[in-house]
């Protein structure tokens, strides 16, 4: 029975993980491709394309969502849709339920971002802000999910809110600035960032595949898992950089064969004001 549970919840944090790790390796490809494809030749098709890519997006999400909520509540020891139940009208799995809960707020983030593709009537940002708002009540919900428990798994737990939280500011700046490649991918490094974490804490804490059992009291082990999160950014960085240069390669191969102009590597010009061009010329003539 011990090792069902352990088993169960390391599924319950590795089925998330994957959801998350999914969707920031595709918003990792999705966005150089759009940017510098944008930046060349703003066309209007393309960007007719981009929308229709956001809406199947939203399906997916709304997918990933049901399929997270009907495996939270109907695995054989889920709480099969009930709160409370017994006698005493005992909280029946409340955990399954906190999950549940999260994948609720993606799922209606999805349904935004399809009803954003097939109506003109939904206000433009509205997608950004449900992402924001679901994000942040992942990151309340795992704020409480872990009070008053061992030291290691509070800490393991509250690792994961730094990348949860930022990523939620970082799409609410997104509901203003639309369209900004910086963000777009920091939210794809922080997501790819939750994703791995949520592999990691369930091996951490649950063991599937046996090993020494973590000390939970052992300092040593808190500084260990608080450098390895920053290595899973620093992956999670390294991919970002490795999938825009895979995007840009591809796609001036795909302009030099089409004929169409394409993106020269260059210094970056620093534009000057024409008042300090006249000034540096004036001083010039006075020589």
């Amino acid at each position: 029975s011990e090792e069902v549970d352990r088993m169960a919840n390391f599924k319950g944090h590795a089925l998330p993980g994957s959801f998350f790790l999914l969707f920031g390796l595709w918003w990792s490809v999705k966005y150089p491709l759009q940017y510098l494809s944008q930046k060349v030749n703003k066309k209007s098709h393309r960007t007719y394309c981009f929308q229709r890519v956001d809406a199947i997006e939203g399906g997916i999400k709304i997918l990933f969502s049901l399929i997270g909520m009907l495996a939270e509540q109907f695995v054989p020891d889920g709480p099969h849709l009930y709160l409370y139940s017994g006698e005493k009208r005992d909280w029946v799995k409340l955990m399954n339920w906190q999950h549940s809960t999260m994948y609720l707020f993606y799922g209606l983030s999805g349904l935004v971002d399809v009803l954003t593709y097939i109506s003109q009537v939904v206000p433009q940002g509205l997608d950004r802000l449900m992402l924001a708002v679901a994000v942040f009540v992942e990151g309340c919900l795992f704020y409480y999910h872990v009070l008053h428990r061992p030291m290691l798994d509070q800490h393991i737990h509250s690792l994961l809110l730094i990348a949860i939280f930022a990523g939620a500011g970082s799409i609410l700046l997104e509901v203003f600035l639309r369209g900004n490649i910086v963000l777009e991918m920091f939210r794809a490094s922080v997501t790819i960032v939750q994703g791995t974490w949520f592999w990691q804490i369930g091996v951490v804490l649950f063991q599937p595949w046996g090993g020494p059992v973590w000390d939970e009291n052992d300092h040593n082990n808190i500084m260990f898992l608080t450098m390895c999160f920053f290595w899973h950014w620093a992956a999670a960085v390294a991919i970002l950089a490795v999938n825009y240069t895979l995007a840009y390669c591809c796609l001036q191969r795909f302009w030099r064969g089409s004929g169409e102009p394409y993106i020269n590597l260059g210094v970056r010009q620093q534009k000057c004001g024409s008042s300090s061009q006249a000034a540096f010329l004036n001083g010039s003539d006075e020589e």
